[in-house]
């Protein structure tokens, strides 16, 4: 796994450092896989919510489809 990380050498200015580090932080998923695994979740459960969104896709492919 990638961890973001940013150097700060002299003269770098902190908050353009900074918003640099949230770009990469996001890029690299780090929060969203913390927030995965807050909690266990139960392989069941899991496959209910991949299965969800897949239908969720689906509509929305469809709905897009019916209005052009």
């Amino acid at each position: 796994m990638f961890l973001p990380g940013v150097i700060l050498e002299d003269g770098d200015n902190f908050d353009i450092s900074l918003r640099r580090f949230k770009k990469q932080v996001e890029k690299a998923g780090v929060l969203s896989e913390l927030k995965k695994r807050q909690h266990f979740e139960k392989p069941s459960v899991q496959l209910k919510k991949k299965k969800a969104a897949a239908r969720k896709r689906l509509l929305k492919k469809l709905r897009k489809m019916n209005m052009s």
